[in-house]
């Protein structure tokens, strides 16, 4: 057969409705008495890929690993898909069988008593059952081969599966993900070696309820824990014949679509986890589009995984991890039914989050106003002040905050998103009090008051905060309107109330590609100002134009507030940063296109 490359084959698969080649009397036989059709070119580059990462593991041993806590019970997955694919060329070799009797006896060496494992926290149910899903798609895989020489690697496994087993009937978690990565770690234990009290527990965590909000995101609003949850629920459903489990990844996939950049980026600015200020890829939900896309033969998420298998990532996060998912779950090798077009044209308000996605062909805008309120920063809670991206093409602004010099008060963060009459407003108000004397009645000669924070959370002092009278109560009121026209947007903003107070404006575009119309700061750093007129980012053939600029002042340090730098810390990250500076009252429009 006719070698092709990667190039070659993407262009083919799409334009040909992605069937992949997958003959349609596609079979698997662990025993090898039927093998899968080579005529499959994403097939033969996983099976490669494959076959490197083993090799990498008998050239270097542990020092090939590339999943940190998680490695051996990956290794074993991908070992145990080598010694048993017939396409491999590590089909039945006996150094196979050494590795994979190494990597029990790593497993078991790290096996807390308790049957955990420290990958992560420390003798945690949920970090050790996340290594229980690779490991248990690769022991399902070698239960299915009679071959006698595996039957000491066999044993060994199941010993360990088994006393995890014990751990994750008992223990707990402590996010809302962990729940449904335990109970997909059960459900593939139960596949192995039956037991009613792996159900059992099962149904007692799905007891509480699977919530997902009328929009589809899950309590967390993570795309990182979104694809945990969505791998969760499709392997419950499969492995325990309840595809009424489905519903939640299904309504989650439909919306992770609206929520994708033209290059796969996923937004995820309104996560409550760490991955609010980190970029996410939707190649990571590959495997459950596909899944869904061949149970339900939803041409939607057909099509949608033709766009996947183009973007980048796609070889290290598919390609290179996912032979021994395509050998363990038959729905995975069926041809994707016909694809059917999605909209690229779109304007679409998420009510449950407070985020509007705009979409037009390779021009996109995202804006936010949902933080969660009272302002806490701490895991679990969405505190983002990126409330305004834009992307054309490989031009990438990756964010737009506001900062006032207001009592050390921070970054602006809306109190909600409002549309209007084609405009989207974003609105936050902030007081800042000074304290009179506590009432009579609640003074001590002692001077010994409570430990309280201030009224405005700034700060914490024993004064009783909460029992003061307050005046000379300033204020400061910011609004951002956005109004967007066919890729075009105008941003204006007003910031009232206090006189006096510098207010900065902060554009972070990629850290690569090239500035134009900009002033450096004195600071030696990628720091800019846009002093008058238009600026422009250029990266990749494709420009955004913003402007006109302002500069009032050269503030651009100590942005974050005091809760940040309290602790020495700052959001600042990598990238050409922008700065517009004004006075109050500031009254401003800015134009993107």
């Amino acid at each position: 057969m006719k070698k092709i490359n990667r190039n070659t084959f993407l262009k083919q698969s799409l334009g040909l409705g992605g069937a992949m080649y997958l003959m349609p009397s596609l079979g698997f036989s662990f025993s090898g008495r039927k093998r899968y059709e080579t005529m499959t070119p994403l097939w033969n580059e996983m099976v490669k890929a494959n076959d490197q990462h083993v090799q990498n593991l008998l050239e270097k041993g542990d020092q090939a690993n590339k999943h940190g806590g998680r490695s051996y019970g990956y290794n074993f997955a991908m070992l145990a898909a080598a010694y048993c694919c017939t396409d491999s060329r590590y089909y039945e070799d006996h150094k196979v069988i050494g590795l994979l009797d190494y990597t029990a006896d790593k497993l078991i060496e790290n096996q807390r008593p308790d049957g955990t494992i420290n990958a992560g926290n420390l003798e945690s149910p949920p970090d050790t059952a996340f290594i229980m899903e690779p490991l248990c798609a690769g022991v399902y895989i070698l239960s299915q081969k009679a071959d006698g020489e595996l039957d000491p690697v066999k044993k060994k496994i199941k010993g360990f599966v088994l006393k995890t087993g014990e751990a994750l009937v008992v223990g707990g978690v402590h996010t809302p993900n962990h729940r449904w990565v335990v109970c997909h770690a059960l459900a593939r234990i139960n596949q192995l070696y039956p037991e009613q009290k792996y159900v059992d527990r099962i149904d007692e965590w799905l007891s509480e309820g699977i919530y997902l909000d009328k929009d589809g995101h899950y309590p967390e609003r993570s795309m990182n824990y979104s694809d945990v949850e969505n791998n969760a629920f499709i392997a419950l459903g499969r492995l325990l014949d309840r595809p009424e489990l489905y519903a939640a990844p299904r309504k989650s996939l439909e919306m992770t679509y609206y929520y994708m950049e033209p290059n796969g980026d996923l937004v995820t600015t309104d996560s409550r986890r760490q991955d609010q200020y980190s970029h996410r890829s939707i190649v990571v939900q590959y495997l459950h589009y596909r899944y869904l896309a061949n149970y339900d033969q939803n041409g939607r998420f057909a099509k949608i995984c033709q766009m996947i298998e183009g973007f980048p990532g796609f070889d290290r996060m598919i390609v290179e991890e996912a032979l021994f998912h395509f050998m363990e779950d038959e729905m995975l090798r069926k041809d994707l039914p016909a694809g059917e077009p999605v909209p690229v044209d779109f304007e679409k308000l998420f009510t449950t989050s407070g985020l509007a996605r705009i979409r037009r062909e390779a021009t996109t805008a995202t804006i936010f106003g949902g933080v969660d309120w009272p302002l806490i920063i701490a895991s679990g809670r969405s505190v983002s002040p990126n409330f305004f991206s834009y992307r054309k093409g490989n031009a990438i602004l990756w964010y737009m905050r506001m900062s006032a010099n207001f009592f050390s008060m921070g970054h602006f963060r809306s109190q909600g998103l409002r549309h209007e009459n084609g405009k989207y407003h974003l609105y936050q108000k902030l007081e800042a009090p000074y304290y009179q004397p506590l009432p009579k009645s609640l003074r001590n000669k002692d001077g010994d008051y409570e430990l309280t924070p201030s009224v405005d959370g700034r700060f914490w002092s024993k004064m009783a905060f909460d029992k003061r009278p307050v005046s000379n109560v300033k204020t400061l009121e910011s609004k951002v309107t956005v109004e967007e026209n066919n890729g075009k947007v105008d941003l204006v903003f007003e910031v009232t109330g206090l006189e006096g107070v510098s207010v900065t404006v902060e554009m972070c575009f990629d850290q690569t590609g090239q500035l134009k119309g900009v002033e450096p700061a004195n600071d030696g750093e990628d720091n800019y100002f846009l002093t008058d007129g238009q600026g422009a980012f250029e990266k990749g053939g494709d420009t955004i134009t913003f402007g006109p600029g302002i500069k009032e002042h050269e503030r651009i340090r100590r942005l974050d507030g005091e809760k940040y730098s309290v602790h020495f810390g700052s959001l600042r990250t990598e990238g050409n940063h922008v700065y517009l500076t004004g006075i109050t009252p500031f009254t401003h429009k800015l134009t993107f296109q």
